[in-house]
């Protein structure tokens, strides 16, 4: 995944150029976005994806590749400025196990370390609360669908069954116990953080709850609604313009949405209106 092509020497030892049929790897950029974020310390975009974290500043519409690294991290949250904390599985250089388990980083994705899980689970969505963390993914050994929760910031976890296997997870910003998760049937809701469970209105689609206590959820055609009750009732506000692969809010309310052709889109009023965060 890195430039090939390169001069070698020759028989009077001088440098050769590339001849024209040298093969050159180029960099695939972000490809198979995974998950989005806003580091509230200066407004940068992450974008985590299959071929690696990528980076957009405040006020650029091109995001770059995050130190040269190719961890293909499926789940990604950020937590704070600089801090962040993802699963999925390494960039090929590194010495580490197929599943990440859970990892962190205090350094914009610099550099990243274990927290607990190495080896154990790939986790494709993850939500951290304050000390709770929930995520969902895939057991090592039995490639079995798991989700975990955790009370002490990811060191100790415990198993909770859900309904079904899950494409999107939110946790309600008043209530760290209080869970709505999609799967490919509908939606479900949780009191206590994922122990019981029980169906509850409404199509599936990816979820976002904002701290103003609005819940969204954008459908597989794009349709964005907005529930002010919990889930309960839903509205339709908008559209993204195209089919969603990933889903999230910023602390300051702004809804994000990643496109399956790499583009970031951004709303700035509730998912009325969409304008391109970041071109691929």
């Amino acid at each position: 995944m890195l430039l090939a092509a390169c001069g070698g020497g020759g028989q009077d030892g001088r440098s050769q150029k590339p001849i024209a049929d040298d093969p050159v790897v180029e960099d695939p950029g972000p490809v198979h976005v995974h998950g989005l974020g806003v580091d509230p310390g200066d407004d940068s975009l992450f974008i985590a994806t299959h071929t690696g974290l990528f980076r957009a500043a405040k006020d650029e519409r091109k995001a770059t590749r995050v130190a040269g690294r190719y961890q293909d991290t499926m789940a990604f949250t950020v937590v704070g400025a600089g801090h962040f904390m993802g699963s999925g599985h390494p960039d090929g250089r590194d010495k580490l196990p197929p599943f990440l388990g859970l990892i962190e980083s205090r350094d914009g994705g610099d550099t990243w370390r274990p927290i607990s899980l190495q080896g154990k689970v790939d986790f494709h969505l993850l939500e951290v609360s304050g000390r709770s963390v929930y995520g969902f993914g895939s057991d090592f050994e039995t490639r079995e669908p798991r989700f975990m929760a955790s009370g002490d910031r990811g060191k100790r976890w415990g198993d909770r069954k859900i309904p079904e296997p899950l494409v999107s997870v939110a946790v309600d910003p008043r209530d760290a116990g209080h869970l709505i998760a999609a799967g490919e049937s509908g939606l479900h809701v949780s009191r206590d953080a994922g122990a019981g469970w029980r169906p509850l209105g409404g199509r599936p689609g990816l979820l976002a709850w904002t701290a103003k206590d609005e819940l969204y959820l954008v459908s597989r055609d794009g349709e964005v609604s907005v529930s002010r009750n919990d889930g309960g009732d839903w509205k339709a506000v908008g559209s993204v313009g195209g089919l969603p692969a990933a889903f999230d809010s910023t602390p300051r309310g702004r809804l994000l949405a990643a496109l399956h052709d790499g583009t970031i889109k951004q709303s700035k009023d509730g998912g009325v209106t969409w304008q391109v965060r970041s071109t691929p």
